[in-house]
């Protein structure tokens, strides 16, 4: 299979067993994550109570890389911003697809907004 990006909505759906965490899981063995947006899962994790060496291991399990955010990205990332400002995208969400502009990989996410984007990358809710 092709590699997929994983926003971090699509890996938290599949953590809390949400609808659409059947078919992250079957994407976990070919999804990259940006830095930033494995940042954004380690924080929720923790937050809700999962120890943070335990909240990380199942990043990394559930993924088949990390990959860093560099200037490339930062840049797409900020330039972004007028075409995802109306449908309230955050700069994790536009590390993202900055990640999936710059590998030329589809993105999962679970946020419904982003269907309405039209940025020359495939975009697919996980539910």
């Amino acid at each position: 299979m092709t590699q997929v990006v994983f926003d971090s909505s699509a890996l938290l759906v599949y953590f809390n067993g949400e609808a659409g965490a059947d078919l992250v899981l079957t994407l976990v063995s070919d999804a990259i994550i940006s830095s930033v947006n494995a940042t954004e899962v380690q924080s929720r994790q923790v937050r809700k109570g999962e120890p943070p060496p335990a909240a990380w291991a199942n990043i990394v399990t559930a993924t088949q890389a990390i990959v860093p955010f560099d200037a490339v990205q930062a840049e797409i990332a900020g330039s972004l911003i007028r075409q995802t400002a109306p449908y309230g995208l955050s700069l994790g969400d536009r590390a993202c697809l900055a990640l999936a502009m710059t590998t030329g990989c589809a993105v999962y996410t679970a946020d419904r907004a982003w269907a309405q984007l039209q940025i020359g990358v495939p975009i697919h809710l996980v539910r």
